[in-house]
């Protein structure tokens, strides 16, 4: 069924280039939703403009999806976790969007490791969308607009989103707060024991998974008790969840199964106890501030002030002629932000 895309009351009507691409996110039209995520990911500022009033519109149509954060060190296997656990999700009935964020390039700004290339069955169902997007420098392995790509591809009607970050050794805590789940991939013959006691990840995380168990079972099986034994001592990231850890093989599709049933009861667990509903809220309030300091960062930058005196101070400070404190303040100032 096609939905509206009427205005909200009180807010201005898009413009009829903007309108015809609301109507075409909401039919999830790949199209439509690759202008959409492009035209939100624009740093332009007319560009900005339009895409505010497009996820206004879009806002009412999205919040139905389960959010799926999925993380882990280079080679663990996250592209052929994911494009597996897309397949299953679609065998069971349900639309999938990736959000795969890849490490930028230093030259050209793009991506440089071309997840889609790598979720080739995927990518040619009709029931999923991929989207890699650069990560341009933003910490926590996501990209800077990865929120916002996530509501255009909910209002297109996609009932389980992948976030899969680029998993380089960040804080992850990005990722973990915009999405619902958050899953750590971990390798066999890894240094579990050690990598047991990085308490910071793995506070974050809902779901463990033990990927490439087929390389090394007895190993794998290992990593699982290792880390079985240490999650009960850690603080706990939900009241209502208690975090667990599968083992897999996502190139022979084993565990699969057994990791959607998971996340299953993981939204089940969280929807009866109103967690689920806490949490988003709770996210959006961060996705504003996020904005702010964002948008408060690059008018700073952009001040014709800062930038004629920003060479000479940072020269300053760098051969340590200049307290850092000292030249912050001054630059400041420049703004109108003084003591």
């Amino acid at each position: 069924m096609k939905r509206s895309a009427e205005p909200l009351p009180g807010r201005a009507p898009l413009g009829p280039t903007d309108r015809e691409l609301l109507e075409g996110v909401l039919a999830a039209q790949p199209r439509a939703l690759a202008k959409a995520i492009t035209l939100v990911e624009s740093t332009r500022a007319d560009h900005q403009r339009r895409a505010q009033s497009l996820l206004q519109a879009l806002l009412a149509h999205a919040g139905a999806a389960i959010r799926i954060g999925i993380s882990g060190a280079p080679g663990v296997g996250k592209s052929t976790f994911v494009e597996a656990l897309g397949l299953h999700a679609i065998g069971a009935g349900h639309r999938i969007a990736v959000l795969a964020v890849d490490p930028s390039s230093a030259v050209s700004g793009g991506s440089i490791l071309g997840d889609k290339t790598r979720m080739e069955q995927l990518a040619r169902s009709e029931r999923a969308y991929i989207r890699p997007s650069p990560s341009a420098g933003t910490l926590g392995g996501v990209a800077s607009k990865s929120r916002e790509s996530l509501l255009v591809c909910e209002a297109a009607g996609f009932d389980v989103i992948v976030v899969e970050t680029v998993g380089v050794g960040q804080s992850e805590t990005a990722v973990a707060a915009m999405t619902d789940v958050f899953v750590l991939l971990q390798l066999p013959n890894a240094g579990d024991d050690l990598q047991a006691m990085k308490k910071g990840i793995l506070e974050l995380a809902d779901l463990i998974v033990i990927n490439k168990a087929d390389t090394d079972p007895q190993a794998a099986q290992l990593a699982q008790s290792q880390l079985e034994s240490v999650l009960p001592v850690l603080q706990r990231r939900s009241p209502n969840w208690r975090p667990k850890t599968l083992v897999a093989s996502a190139l022979h599709g084993q565990g699969i199964d057994a990791f959607w049933r998971e996340i299953e009861q993981f939204r089940e667990s969280m929807q009866a106890s109103g967690e689920l509903q806490t949490r988003r809220r709770a996210q959006s309030v961060d996705w504003m501030w996020e904005i702010i300091e964002r948008t408060l960062r690059e008018r700073f930058r952009s001040n014709s002030a800062v930038q004629r005196e920003l060479p000479a101070l940072t020269a300053a400070v760098q051969q340590g002629a200049l307290a850092a404190t000292v030249a912050a303040r001054r630059l400041l100032a420049l703004v109108g932000v003084d003591d």
